[in-house]
């Protein structure tokens, strides 16, 4: 049986022709990377033909596309997602782990100092404190070291609140900085699992592609079984 010359198509984007295997018909193409490239050749069609190289270029274009129109630009965020996405990077990482490594002696200070301040164990304290002090100084002493109004008293409690309220801002500060950098943690992730799970579309199309290959070939040698039939059939 003679062997027919393999079926090649030609794409519809750098005219260049490939065997079948190597194109993918345009009914194939996802819609929204299909009216991208219409946009630019207008000889786009359902009957035509991309190869691989081209499609995937649209691809990338459509992401892009997608995001800018999000945000405006392509964001620095977006291109390390895009590019961990190309190099099969991971972007999980304990993000409060980094910044508990990260952190001077005076933020660690402080912010236990804020964890203190805002404790029931440093409430209960303090008012044990003020009890103790009132109490000395009205009942127990014959004379004593702060008598009423507590002028000394006061004095301790805005010396106290004048430390205390900077380390509390500064903690604040921290914890500010740390939401900000888990929420674009929390981004990128979010935008490169949708990425991906856009990557599963395209292998499924990938397959479906391949699965249209094989029963094109199917086809063709049937067609080549019944033009041997036709050949040898016996004439009447």
């Amino acid at each position: 049986m003679s062997k027919r010359p393999a079926a090649r198509r030609r794409c519809e984007i750098c005219q260049k022709e490939f065997a079948i295997v190597d194109v993918m018909p345009a009914a194939f193409v996802r819609q929204a990377v299909s009216d991208l490239i219409l946009e630019q050749h207008p000889a786009w069609s359902q009957e035509a033909y991309i190869c691989f190289n081209d499609l995937n270029r649209y691809r990338t274009l459509y992401v892009e596309d997608v995001l800018g129109r999000e945000r405006g630009e392509v964001s620095k965020l977006e291109s390390e997602v895009v590019r961990s996405l190309r190099e099969q990077e991971l972007l999980a990482e304990n993000v409060a782990g980094i910044m508990e490594n990260d952190r001077t002696f005076g933020q660690r200070l402080a912010d236990q100092i804020a964890s203190f301040g805002g404790s029931w164990p440093f409430l209960i304290s303090f008012g044990v404190f003020l009890c103790c002090w009132i109490g000395l100084n009205v009942r127990l002493l014959f004379q004593p070291f702060d008598p009423f109004p507590f002028i000394l008293l006061n004095l301790i409690l805005s010396c106290l609140a004048a430390i205390q309220a900077p380390v509390i801002m500064m903690s604040q500060n921290r914890q500010e900085s740390k939401d900000r950098i888990r929420a674009e943690h929390d981004y990128r992730i979010n935008l490169k699992a949708e990425l991906e799970i856009r990557h599963l579309h395209a292998k499924l199309d990938m397959l479906l592609t391949h699965q249209w290959q094989r029963l094109l070939e199917i086809q063709e040698i049937q067609m080549e079984l019944m033009d041997e039939f036709t050949r040898h059939r016996p004439q009447k």
